[in-house]
């Protein structure tokens, strides 16, 4: 299997729409929806502050253990990361979450027990609770996998501004699944996503504002 991933986004000082990643396949654009009004100009290697700030969505979807998981419930008063994508990526996936996984190293245990990283899939058919678990683990022993039903997932998405298509398969049997690769990170203040990460950020940029974010301060 393999990704195409993208991201789109409309800032304040920015007429143009980002460009889109692709993830084992060619780089291409799309002006399509609008994700949201950020602050200031762009850095691909910092978080942006949000001027309007993300509702978490209000799903219950299933854990690793085969639980259900309220989102808005068990996430509520805890700084959140939350994140799209698929086990079966080649490379974007994997490196975003392993480097949430360095940057939450450097946090001390108080901080890790305020903080949730969730991982939740775009390819629920192939990503079950069996196989998602085991992979996440290996990202962060922390982190919360949810997988469930496609449309569910790919309605959160979009109340979050984060394009997600059905998995489709290539004619030499290759599955794609694609989908945004933005980190959103909501407050524990007010439960709202105020700063959005793109698939440049790197771990020294997390573990730089984590801190801060568990205490409910933007970068």
């Amino acid at each position: 299997m393999r990704l195409r991933t993208y991201a789109r986004t409309t800032a304040v000082a920015l007429a143009a729409a980002l460009a889109l990643t692709a993830c084992g396949g060619d780089t291409s654009a799309d002006g399509g929806d609008s994700l949201a009004d950020v602050s200031g100009e762009q850095d691909p290697t910092r978080g942006t502050v949000l001027d309007t700030p993300f509702a978490k969505p209000a799903i219950t979807l299933t854990d690793t253990e085969g639980e259900p998981y309220d989102l808005v419930a068990e996430t509520a008063g805890h700084a959140t990361l939350l994140y799209f994508g698929y086990t079966n990526c080649p490379d974007v996936c994997p490196l975003t979450m392993s480097n949430i996984g360095n940057a939450t190293a450097g946090l001390t245990q108080e901080q890790r027990d305020d903080l949730r990283v969730v991982f939740i899939t775009s390819d629920p058919e192939r990503d079950t609770p069996e196989s998602l678990g085991p992979w996440l683990r290996a990202q962060g022993e922390d982190f919360i996998g949810l997988t469930g039903d496609f449309d569910t997932i790919q309605e959160a998405a979009r109340s979050l501004g984060i394009h997600i298509d059905a998995p489709t398969q290539d004619e030499d049997g290759t599955w794609i699944s694609t989908h945004g690769s933005q980190v959103l990170a909501f407050l524990p203040t007010d439960d709202k996503a105020h700063v959005i990460y793109m698939e440049g950020v790197t771990q020294d940029t997390f573990a730089a504002d984590l801190p801060g974010l568990i205490e409910g301060r933007t970068p």
